[in-house]
């Protein structure tokens, strides 16, 4: 190399450096912001079912932060909303500025190795599915979490159950009320993390280390526990209004309080979506599932009647951004994509390549969502990618086996029209793999 490009060189180097030095800065910066946003968050979640926040904090800073604008709902925003809503603008920006640090990703991997003994699988088998160390320890955190704050609300209603002037009969009607009461304060939890793990673009998971669909076990978890207390909540308070002869309180609704017909509506909707995910019903009605899913908007939408503003801001940041993702994702989605070729292979599968911009790349075994409106406007379907980005710079692959409906119709429509580049597809993704352990092994072996 000449002098004068070994001087250039390093005149770049030199540059470069105090503006990586800024970069890790800055990025230090909101790191430890989000942690504290984090820990606030987490913290008013575990404080929230003691005595003394409501006796004694609740009082305090609601007199200091509601407002004319917001009224008494500006105090949940602030505890509840506002720490979420700012974690996943300054995720963005972390993310971001991350991107333009090359050596970013070498010197997180030497970070991880001391914990990939906790990201190895523990269990293999059971309700839960192949778990690794780290998701036990969190899971269990959180049923904790769920439990101390059932135990906190029970400790407030002794005083109330253990009246020396109640007869028995008043007092098991007192506890089931009760019981009830906090089966859905308790599932109001689980709603409030559910929808984090599935808003797909989200900053929030890639801070965390995590990608949407690892993440979706979680929200499944999330879910059936959640719909678990709901239903369990549900049952109980009608129950107690039969014991009582008060059934005529399942068509109470109260604007200013709780509506208990949308309570019924939320949970009817809930329970038609839920009886749907179980694995034999979502695996061999697959179509059933997508469409009973979308329920979840109806099941949204009365569980703020039943509750009102001022608890949904306390209950549904995650549902914010779910919205706010799904319709980015719904802007993405409404360009066509130009498929390259679509071929007919044997045991009735169809490939279908898809011309790629070559900068794109992505993990192995990422995924891609496929809607092919001349078949399904509304359907969207996960393939696996079948291709590399790393050899193949200009396209993208999926094999597509024939055993569902959709899936059937594409090969039928493949196999009378072989020539179909003009077909219209639109595609969503690629997202990154749900497991990545195979990456850390310095060989692999295949056996078939």
């Amino acid at each position: 190399m000449e002098p004068s490009n070994i001087a250039a060189a390093g005149s770049v180097s030199a540059s470069s450096s105090p503006h990586k030095c800024r970069i890790r800065m800055a990025r230090a910066l909101i790191k430890f912001v989000l942690m504290a946003l984090w820990t606030w968050y987490l913290v008013v979640w575990v404080a929230t079912p003691a005595k003394a926040y409501y006796t004694s904090w609740w009082p305090w800073i609601r007199a200091r932060t509601s407002t004319i604008y917001f009224g008494i709902q500006g105090t949940n925003i602030l505890m509840y909303t506002i720490p979420v809503l700012s974690a996943a603008v300054l995720g963005c920006l972390h993310l971001h500025l991350g991107n333009r640090l090359s050596q970013r990703k070498s010197a997180r991997n030497v970070k991880k190795v001391s914990l990939n003994s906790w990201r190895k699988p523990c269990l293999v088998k059971g309700p839960l599915g192949i778990v690794s160390r780290t998701e036990l320890a969190f899971f269990a955190m959180f049923v904790i979490l769920l439990l101390w704050t059932f135990s906190n609300y029970i400790h407030w209603a002794l005083d109330e159950i253990t009246a020396p002037d109640l007869d028995d009969k008043s007092r098991s009607l007192l506890v089931l009320n009760w019981v009830a009461l906090l089966l859905g304060l308790v599932g109001n939890i689980c709603l409030a993390f559910m929808f984090f793990p599935v808003t797909r673009g989200s900053s929030i998971l890639p801070l965390f280390g995590l990608t949407s669909e690892s993440s979706v076990r979680y929200h499944i978890w999330l879910g059936h526990i959640a719909m678990a207390l709901f239903t369990a909540h549900g049952a109980l308070f009608i129950t107690y209004w039969a014991l009582t002869g008060d059934l005529i309180q399942m068509l109470k609704w109260d604007d200013g309080g709780v509506s208990n017909v949308a309570g019924e509506i939320s949970q009817l909707a809930g329970m038609a979506l839920w009886l749907t995910t179980f694995p034999r019903i979502r695996q061999k009605a697959f179509e059933l599932f997508f469409y009973t899913h979308h329920l979840y908007i109806i099941f949204i939408v009365f569980f703020m009647l039943h509750l009102g503003v001022n608890f949904a801001c306390m209950m549904l940041p995650g549902f914010y951004l779910f919205l706010i993702d799904r319709y980015l994702r719904f802007l993405q989605s409404q360009q066509s994509v130009k498929l390259v070729s679509a071929r007919v292979l044997p045991c009735e599968s169809v490939e279908l390549n898809f011309a790629k911009n070559p900068g794109m790349s992505y993990p192995p075994t990422s995924l891609m969502f496929v809607n092919i409106p001349s078949i399904s406007r509304l359907q969207w379907h996960p393939f696996t990618v079948s291709s590399n980005s790393d050899l193949e710079r200009d396209q993208l692959s999926v094999l597509i086996k024939s055993e569902g409906g959709w899936s059937q119709r594409l090969y039928q429509l493949l196999s009378a029209h072989p020539e179909m580049e003009h077909l219209s597809v639109s595609v969503e993704g690629p997202y990154g793999p749900e497991s990545t352990h195979f990456l850390r092994s310095v060989s692999l072996r295949y056996l078939c």
